[in-house]
């Protein structure tokens, strides 16, 4: 295989374990009302949009994989941190600490049902070239 033959162009989702399929699509889709795109009966897995990556929410006990929650959140954009946290807090999401301000951007960590780490994410400040 030469290193043309394994160009990586993309990530075309990221999968987030779950054990309770139909509790974590009314997480993703409900609570965090992102838009499901995928969903076949029966099938253990479902997807949702970000706007530029998709979350594949999956049964791996299914799948033959070991269940096991994402430690390192996945960092999900909204355009005001306070005020999305305000609104899933409305919603019955409890936060882990207070808001977190990097000096570049503003992050609130959380978890879905299952114990994956999440976190909103909002950048203040231009990315730094380095």
């Amino acid at each position: 295989m030469s290193t043309d033959d394994a160009h990586v162009s993309g990530t075309d989702f990221v999968s987030i374990p779950t054990r309770d399929l139909a509790a974590a699509m009314a997480f993703y889709g409900e609570t965090l009302g992102l838009h499901r795109s995928v969903y076949i009966e029966g099938k253990p897995f479902a997807e949702f949009e970000t706007g530029n990556l998709t979350l594949s929410v999956i049964e791996p006990d299914r799948m033959g994989l070991e269940f096991a929650p994402i430690k390192a959140p996945f960092a999900l954009h909204v355009d005001d941190v306070a005020v999305a946290r305000a609104a899933l807090e409305a919603r019955g999401i409890g936060f882990h600490g207070d808001i977190f301000d990097t000096g570049v951007c503003h992050m609130a960590f959380f978890a879905d049902p299952d114990g994956n780490a999440l976190m909103l994410h909002h950048r203040y400040a231009p990315r730094q070239a380095i």
